[in-house]
């Protein structure tokens, strides 16, 4: 559903050269892996037989029994559209090879051989098999239990009716200089899966790990390894039954090793996001020819490939901005540094003598404080360089305004206080506005004049007006243009609402208990503009979300809409998943079509958005990271919304 297929790997028992106990426990991990809509399994190198044969391989009885247990396993499948890999030695021409049979709904579709065999202490596998390059380019046909099916090292598997695809590489392959993955992802295949049998020695499995999640990185892929286990011989080495699957170089899901029962791991992986990857990177597609397709099988599946009720098993995190746990704090350390770092360049090229910044004590313009006290020490200059402004209008609250004014107060920055209500009030009268009506122009007036100010301020002082807005308020238009909308440098033009709150967090964590404490406050405060009169008993009236809808849904849709092009339909299916039990289903589709519809009628105020640094793979600049006219058609994707 949506282009997600669930993948697994599979560590069966085995016995070295039982080949009938050995298929047994394949068709049982088999069934297993179709019983939970797996679109594929990937069983363990030579996993008919058994890896560590060594001389046996060459006894005929051996070959014959692991052809005819091919059968039996292949039979097996039958009536189902999950696809099996499994590894069996091939005669074919007097020679020797070590492959993968590719199977589903009781067929061998295909044989592939390894490429590259290893010739170290541990292994010697030159001894017995031949390397698939001596077939040559392009893919011959061998005979495999009285049928011709393709051989080769160059075939893409894929289903006509979906953005499934995949090859195969065997266990050295990926260890080599150029992978034979490389060149079958530049083909067309999407996944790559690979029976492998690596045995274990002290920090190998690491280095396996990352083997795997580079190579799914690097080709753009789903990448899904099953190496054999503990119960391969243990004559000289000792097998550990890593099986990893990854997903465009992240770990998707990783089995214990050394366990000794069968295994089976899952993940749910999106293959349109993945296609949607591949079409935005540019230096993927200029590769294609160093591996042109002219050489290449492309095999048509036989049966439909199961795609997976739910998504149980993917990947699909609720605030896809914030980094993971375990390296939240190296995270935001890199993000705050690229925001100083492209602050404190602007300052010395520009000669800045000050740093001018409206503080409302809000989030946006105190994570724009933090940095510019972070510029500021980073060129050795004191935080009272920053001039922070804060300026009181109609809907200021206490809370917000103690906050700012302690904040800047514990930073050393030089703090003035300018009330805008007054000139307000005279410019209503200048333009003929009630000020009863609470209106656009009511807010819009307000958000000008503080512009206004900071903008003169900086040509008094020699400075440069820091912009606070973030990258959600951009993705919404939610801002006065050329208002709040306008700066000299906005150094949170790429950073999401739901983000900002983690790299304060972050900064709060090593601050002083009373700034700590305020940052923590600040963070907790309701979202607001603070341009309507404040409620009777003082508290925030004007709530962000309450017209817009939640930030975490906001950033939800941005990630999904501008990294991978995913359309309206998918988007509300994996954000019903990723926020199950937290918003209802009406409430989500209505807060896209409220993304949707201003995301597009908003694209001229991004048009001429300030320069500001890029911390993500996301970010909106008209300059380089989305290109879109300002008068560009919502259309086609509102009516998706509406037609749900």
């Amino acid at each position: 559903m949506f282009g997600y297929y669930r993948l697994a790997s599979a560590v069966p028992q085995l016995r070295v050269a039982d080949v009938d106990y050995n298929v047994d426990q394949l068709m049982d991990g088999f069934r297993k892996a179709a019983e939970q809509k797996a679109a594929a399994v990937v069983f363990p190198e030579l996993s008919i037989t058994g890896y560590s044969c060594g001389d046996l391989f060459f006894q005929p009885r051996l070959r014959e029994a692991a052809l005819d247990g091919l059968r039996r396993f292949a039979e097996a499948t039958e009536g189902s559209g999950t696809i099996a890999v499994a590894g069996l030695p091939f005669l074919h021409e007097d020679a020797l090879y070590n492959t993968a049979a590719v199977i589903q709904s009781g067929r061998v579709l295909a044989l592939v051989p390894k490429t590259v065999l290893p010739n170290y202490r541990e292994f010697y596998e030159k001894r017995q098999f031949t390397s698939g390059r001596k077939l040559g380019t392009g893919t011959k046909e061998a005979k495999v239990n009285g049928a011709y099916i393709p051989f080769g090292t160059e075939i893409i598997f894929q289903d006509a009716a979906s953005s499934f695809s995949f090859g195969v590489e065997i266990c050295e392959d990926l260890w080599s200089v150029i992978p034979p993955s490389s060149g079958l992802a530049l083909q067309g295949a999407r996944a790559i899966f690979n029976p492998s049998a690596g045995t274990e020695l002290t920090g190998k499995a690491a280095y396996r790990r990352e083997l795997v999640k580079q190579q799914s990185g690097r080709c753009l892929c789903a990448y899904v390894l099953s190496s054999a286990g503990v119960h391969e011989s243990t004559t000289d080495t000792v097998f550990g039954g890593h099986s990893l699957i990854a997903d465009n170089g992240r770990l998707a899901a990783e089995g214990e090793r050394f366990g000794r029962e069968s295994s089976l791991i899952l993940a749910d992986v999106d293959f349109e996001r993945l296609a949607a990857a591949r079409l935005s990177e540019s230096s993927f597609n200029d590769s294609k020819s160093l591996s042109p397709a002219g050489n290449a099988l492309h095999l048509t599946l036989p049966a439909e490939v199961p795609a997976p009720p739910g998504l149980e098993y993917a990947f699909n995190p609720a605030r896809p901005f914030l980094p993971s746990p375990a390296h939240r704090p190296e995270r935001c350390e890199e993000i705050i540094a690229i925001q100083t770092a492209g602050l404190a360049k602007r300052m010395e090229h520009t000669d800045a003598r000050r740093l001018v910044i409206g503080i409302s004590g809000g989030l946006d313009s105190t994570l724009a404080l933090l940095i510019c006290e972070r510029a500021c020490r980073a060129l050795k200059r004191p935080a009272s360089d920053i001039l922070a402004v804060t300026m009181p209008g109609f809907g200021t609250t206490d809370r917000t305004h103690d906050n700012a004014l302690t904040m800047c107060r514990l930073l050393g920055a030089e703090l003035r206080e300018i009330p805008i209500s007054e000139c307000c009030l005279r410019h209503f009268g200048d333009i003929g506005h009630d000020p009863a009506e609470r209106t656009t122009t009511y807010e819009n007036v307000q958000a000008r004049e503080r512009t206004q100010i900071l903008m003169d301020l900086a040509n008094k002082t020699g400075g440069l007006v820091v912009g606070t807005g973030d990258l959600s308020e951009i993705a919404l238009g939610w801002s006065t243009y050329n208002g709040d909308h306008m700066s000299m440098y906005a150094v949170n033009c790429s950073i999401p609402k739901t983000l900002i709150r983690c790299l304060i967090e972050h900064i709060a964590g090593e601050s002083s208990p009373e700034l700590a404490a305020t940052l923590a406050d600040i963070n907790n405060t309701p979202v607001s503009p603070e341009l309507l009169p404040p409620s009777g008993d003082g508290s925030i009236e004007q709530r962000t979300e309450d017209v817009l809808g939640p930030y975490d849904l906001h950033d939800f849709f941005l990630f999904h809409f501008i990294k991978y092009g995913a359309e309206p339909d998918k988007i509300l299916y994996l954000a019903e998943h990723a926020f199950r039990g937290e918003f209802q289903p009406d409430f989500i589709r209505r807060c896209l079509g409220i993304f949707i519809r201003r995301f597009f009628r908003q694209q001229f105020k991004r048009s001429c958005m300030p320069d500001g640094p890029k911390v993500g793979t996301i970010a909106l600049s008209p300059r380089g990271d989305w290109r879109m006219p300002s008068d560009a058609c919502g259309t086609v994707w509102e009516k998706d919304i509406s037609h749900r």
